[in-house]
């Protein structure tokens, strides 16, 4: 079934657009593979990026819209990505970028078009254990920027995930959110010895 991706904000594309334009933001990016691209690249798969901040007791969860990240383009593949953040005067572009979870964003949702459930993409961090997952959230008309992860939601963990976490195996949040709440919980303190 096909992923209802959201609309991005327009000042974000906008600020990615002129970011792209810019031969000095392109040049002075950490990105040499946008740097050395041949032909022209474009700006794909909006999907809002959300920071989990913290797991509530009985598994609610507290999330905060944080950014839109954009694939970046060239031919058949995405070679880059830029993320975009919210500022006092809107959406601004942030960063360009490159690595594992570019190639692991792009997989995970070609992964995600092949389920039987519609959904819709966004990006959930979990900052505390260096992770990234793909949220596919299972109501569609949504507003993408906003919301929590629902129980039937489906987290895919995009490589590198932490250790004893598989990458691309799809889980729901309901199974996963008590797995990442164990190991974000801080281990009680023992008392001294006597």
């Amino acid at each position: 079934m096909p992923l209802h991706v959201p609309p991005a904000p327009a000042p974000a594309l906008r600020s990615v657009l002129t970011a792209l334009g810019s031969p000095t933001a392109v040049r002075e990016a950490r990105t040499p593979s946008l740097r050395n691209v041949q032909g022209p690249v474009s700006p794909e798969l909006p999907l809002p990026v959300y920071v989990l901040d913290r797991i509530a007791p009985a598994g609610a969860t507290v999330t905060r819209l944080t950014g839109w990240r954009f694939l970046i383009r060239c031919g058949e593949r995405a070679v880059a990505a830029a993320e975009t953040m919210l500022t006092p005067d809107g959406w601004a572009f942030s960063h360009f970028f490159e690595g594992p979870y570019v190639t692991s964003t792009e997989r995970a949702l070609r992964q995600a078009e092949n389920m039987q459930q519609t959904f819709q993409p966004r990006l959930l961090s979990v900052p505390e254990l260096y992770m990234l997952t793909l949220w596919l959230h299972g109501d569609c008309v949504a507003d993408s920027g906003t919301g929590h992860p629902l129980a039937t939601d489906l987290l895919v963990p995009l490589a590198p995930a932490p250790p004893g976490i598989a990458a691309h195996r799809p889980h729901r949040v309901a199974e996963l959110l008590p797995v990442l709440t164990h190991r974000v919980t801080p281990a009680p303190l023992l008392g001294s010895p006597a």
